[in-house]
This record gives structure tokens, sequence and C-alpha cells, in this order.
């Protein structure tokens, strides 16, 4: 379907995988990207593609839409700590600036916006006794999972007959990237066992969740793009399939299987306990080409030899760069971002110098 994309966040964590895949499909790609997280590089890749280097809160006009196929919106502040921290930066990236952005490609003539939303809108709902579908009630419990409703409920009355929102919620994201993130559940359960040599869990072990690999999110974005319309239009789909839902326990006993590294439940009583499995029947009707390609078992199995190889140290799975709220707040004490979450004069341009430095080091 659509040939011409422009991918926000393309420098981000999904967006370093992302860009190249589509690539590879044959696409042309434009980004956009404030550059929060372009130095947060861990080995090779990361490359760039054309784009803007823009707040997506006011840097983007409809002209500069023009001649796009569709948009994957990818860019958010994208976890709860880093809600909790501002709420309103949460509401004003994640949900108003969410809505600009899909009033301008409408009025650019895009025809597809492809919203990255996520389960974590479920909350606790089903208890992880039911599995949920996306209408079962939603039950949001940080600011990041209420940006994700508020902004679905704000874009579903742009849809028209010419254009066409779909909010794809992804399971929790894990796999290896360029701009490698250590803050989600099965990315750090593997990270510290190559790393320190254990496993280490926090909760009990039995909330469930959806774990979803980075390449298969790609996958599902794809099967989305090239759907006929009325698959689509307007829709919320679960992105991955039955054997994602698992428990946090399972997830640690794959990891501490594949790397030898010693199980540790340290069962702490402030641990997230929120619980739910979901339903990906409607993925599977609507987008039948869509296979996933990584179970758990084999995706904890694939991140430990990747880590391995890449002689992942502790130094390196403790770095701030790796762990979002970490790295905002390292920005935020050096005053390269102000209390807006914006780009202080200078300060920008700075940032992007060390990187290319860095990354020259690297080559």
């Amino acid at each position: 379907m659509a040939k011409r994309i422009l991918i926000t966040g393309h420098r981000g964590y999904i967006g370093s995988v992302m860009v190249p895949y589509f690539l590879r499909a044959g696409y042309e790609v434009q980004g956009a990207d404030t550059g929060f997280f372009e130095r947060c590089l861990l080995g090779p890749g990361g490359g760039e593609v054309a784009g803007h280097g823009v707040d997506l809160r006011d840097g983007l006009t409809a002209r500069d839409l023009e001649g796009t196929d569709a948009v994957i919106h990818l860019a958010a502040l994208s976890n709860d700590p880093i809600g909790n921290l501002n709420k309103h930066w949460t509401r004003e990236i994640n949900g108003e600036a969410s809505v600009r952005l899909a009033l301008l490609a409408r009025e650019a003539g895009v025809s597809r916006f492809l919203f990255s939303s996520s389960c974590i809108m479920y909350g606790a709902a089903g208890g992880g006794e039911t599995e949920v579908d996306e209408n079962s009630p939603l039950d949001p419990r940080t600011q990041y999972a209420r940006s994700k409703v508020e902004a679905e409920h704000a874009l579903r009355p742009l849809a028209s007959a010419t254009f066409s929102p779909v909010y794809m919620r992804n399971g929790t994201i894990y796999g290896l990237s360029p701009r490698m993130r250590f803050d989600t559940v099965l990315n750090s359960l593997a990270g510290s066992a190559v790393a320190r040599g254990s496993v280490r869990v926090f909760s009990d072990g039995k909330p469930w969740r959806p774990v979803v690999h980075v390449e298969d999110v790609c996958a599902a974005f794809h099967a989305a793009l090239e759907a006929p319309r009325e698959a689509v239009h307007n829709e919320a789909f679960n992105v991955g399939a039955a054997e994602v839902n698992v428990q946090i326990g399972t997830l640690a006993r794959h990891v501490a299987e594949a790397s030898g590294a010693a199980l540790e439940l340290l069962a702490q009583a402030d641990a997230d306990q929120r619980s739910y499995r979901t339903s990906f029947a409607k993925i599977a009707r609507h987008l039948p080409g869509f296979r996933l390609q990584w179970s758990p078992c084999a995706g904890a199995q694939r991140l430990v030899r990747e880590f391995r190889a890449l002689g992942l140290s502790m130094g390196q799975f403790d770095d701030a760069r790796f762990t979002r709220l970490r790295w905002l707040r390292k920005l935020l004490e050096e005053g390269a971002l102000g209390e807006d979450l914006r780009w202080q004069a200078n300060r920008q341009c700075s940032a992007r110098g060390e990187r290319a430095e860095a990354e020259e080091v690297m080559a």
C-alpha cells in the first residue's frame, strides 16, 4: 500500500530497528525525532535516514508531510517512571502532540496513520485470570497508560473517508536495538544474566504480561500498512500472538536456563503487580499475513546470545543511556533540556557533536 512513510521517533529504541526494516522492504523512509536518545547507542547500527530534527509539539507543518503515504507514530515518553516524573510532559507529548500530528497528516493527504499504543492501558483488567481483548474495559493505572488511552480517544473522531488511524497496542517490547533499553522486563532480565551473572525478579513472579520482540512489532506495523483499508480503518489491535502471554517468573526461568545464571526471586512489596493476559484473535483475523517469529523462550535465548556476542559489561548494563528515566534526568541536570523538556540553546548541537564523535570511535 504505502511506499513513502514517515516514522516519528526514528532515533529511539523501536525506531532504530524499524527504519532498516522498512528500508529492506523497499519503502522510502523519512524520520522525525527531537533527538533525546540519539546518543544512546550500544554497539554498531542506528544509521540515519533523511528526516526532521524537530519537537513534534510544534516542529512540523502539513507541508512537511505532503507526498507521504503513511505516518508511523512511535515518538513518545515511553514508560511509567517518566510519566510519573512530570505528568504534564507526558500529557503534552504523548497526547496533544499526537493529535496535532494526526491533524497535520490528514490536512496533507496522508491516508494511513499508525499510532504506537500499548497494552499497558489494560492495567489489571482480568487480573491475569481471563484474557482481555480490544473491547475490554480499559484500566490505566499510570500517566503513561492514561496518555495512550486519551490519545486513542482523541484520534478516533479524526477518521474520515480518506484518513485511517490505526491503533497498534504493543505488549512489552524486548529485543536488541542499536539504541538499547534495559528498562523493559525481558531486556532487563537477560541483560542482568549476562552482565551480572544473576537473574533478578523483584515481584513474586506471578504477574502476567504479553511480551513481544521488536522485530515482530515491525512486522505487525508492516502488515497494517499493507492491509486493505476496510481491515484496519479506525481499529485497535493487540500486537502479538497467544504464546507471548507469560508470567514474569516464567520469563526469568527462560533467561536463567538460557544463560546458566542464578535466579533470584526477591518479591519486594512495592514491585509492580499489574497482571493481564491479552487476546490476539483480532489481529489474526484482520491481518492474516502477520505471523509471530519469536516466542518468549526463543527470544530470551536470542537475547542472551546477542548480549554475550557484544560482551555486555556491568558498566554498559548500568549505563544511564539505556534507562529512559535516568537519561532524561541526566539531560535535565546538565541543562541540556529545560523545564519544558525542550532543548536549550546550543545544547542540542553540542549533544549531536558528542554523538558523532562516539560513532567515529566505534567505527
